[in-house]
């Protein structure tokens, strides 16, 4: 290009392109490329929980992601808050791991200085207070949504609480799932669940649930019959809580595998 440069294209006393470019047209200007920060740390996915006569039950696959990539096979997502109590996470799995372990800590204290344990929905609440403090980094991508689960030594029997990540907290009946396979395994716990469930039947649907989101889902990990990776599952009664050993869920994944054989949709709800 040769000669002076068209009317309206020179800036008092700038020589920049850049500058020139910047007020005329911005759009062509290189831009940092939008990144979203969860991409960068390993999610958890989906965590079911189911009450039972007695009880609850608290089942999370084993799958941690970044982006399109598994960052962990087996990553724990259950964990006891305290003697009567579960939580499971989802989200960012740092933060959420970390968040439990000062819930894990807030119950312990509460119990050491007032000598008794906090009430089922004082420990919801005190939940729900932490979640909040987190709303900065979740509006940056870095959402932490715990699933929490409890016996209630009051009413003596299993409750389920969810919350968004403005720290808002819901009770819900029966059952519940959280993460990107809920939807799946919300579904699968709707045509398997009825009331006064065993807490062996509870503990299957709850694989079952596992399994269907698995299998819509391509976050969340399915039982791992080379590794044999199993959910990690708790149980919480009156007794306090329990983790089932890998072997019991082992059994009763391969039980379940077994039955998909030959009816790959799962079990069938009776039609009433």
């Amino acid at each position: 290009m040769s000669g002076p440069l068209p009317e309206g294209t020179r800036l008092s006393g700038q020589s920049s392109f850049a500058d020139y470019l910047a007020t005329k047209s911005p759009d062509l200007l290189p831009r940092a490329a939008h990144v979203n920060s969860s991409d960068l740390a390993p999610h958890g996915t989906t965590i079911v929980a189911a009450t039972f006569d007695g009880g609850v039950v608290m089942a999370g696959d084993r799958r941690a992601t970044m982006g399109n990539i598994i960052a962990q096979r087996d990553i724990q997502k259950v964990f006891p808050a305290d003697e009567y109590s579960v939580a499971g996470i989802a989200g960012s799995a740092g933060l959420a791991i970390e968040l439990i372990r000062l819930f894990q800590v807030e119950l312990e204290h509460y119990e050491k200085i007032e000598g008794t344990v906090l009430s089922a929905d004082g420990k919801a609440n005190r939940l729900a207070a932490l979640i909040r403090g987190n709303l900065g980094l979740a509006m940056q991508g870095l959402a932490v949504v715990p699933l929490f689960a409890a016996f209630d030594l009051e009413t003596e029997q299993g409750r389920i609480f969810s919350y968004d990540v403005t720290g808002g907290r819901y009770e819900e009946q029966d059952f519940h799932s959280v993460g990107s396979g809920a939807v799946f395994a919300r579904g699968a716990l709707k045509k398997l669940y009825t009331r006064g469930l065993t807490e062996g039947d509870c503990v299957t649907a709850a694989v079952q649930a596992l399994y269907d989101a698995a299998d819509d889902d391509s976050a969340t990990g399915g039982p791992d019959l080379t590794r044999r990776i199993f959910p990690v599952i708790y149980s919480v009664t009156a007794d306090g809580y329990r983790r089932l050993d890998d072997s019991e869920v082992g059994s009763i994944a391969d039980d379940v595998i077994g039955a998909r054989m030959q009816r790959p949709n799962g079990p069938a709800a009776p039609l009433n």
